[in-house]
């Protein structure tokens, strides 16, 4: 039955196994750009799964057409938009970690984070 199960929801089980990824990335990556690339797999993980979270076969989105004003008709639109502010939240996170990444490599000519604190502990602060 558990593999039935899986098969139902492959889609959910894809988003874990990405979530897991990522995770994965960010905690053992030295290099802070591959960091920031495991935080965005992460996102993206979860934005599939509030997607497929709000997403019931069969209904269309929440659009009235044809006069039909029947709530079991569409699908509900609290995730698409959590989903859709979630990714400018992304953007510009990602956007920030990236500005941030640039400074610390022009201070201290290199990108791998042993080596920055290393650095920031000789400097004594």
């Amino acid at each position: 039955m558990n593999a039935a199960n899986l098969l139902n929801n492959y889609g959910e089980a894809v988003a874990m196994i990405l979530f897991g990824i990522g995770f994965s990335n960010l905690l053992l990556q030295k290099n802070l750009i591959k960091k920031i690339i495991g935080l965005n797999i992460m996102d993206t993980a979860m934005y599939l799964f509030l997607a497929l979270k709000g997403y019931i076969h069969g209904r269309k989105a929440p659009v009235v057409v044809d006069g039909v004003q029947s709530v079991e008709a569409y699908i509900n639109p609290i995730p698409s938009g959590l989903v859709l502010t979630g990714i400018v939240v992304s953007v510009s996170v990602t956007a920030l970690m990236l500005a941030l990444t640039i400074r610390l490599y022009h201070r201290y000519h290199t990108l791998d984070l042993d080596e920055i604190s290393a650095r920031l502990k000789k400097e004594g602060k």
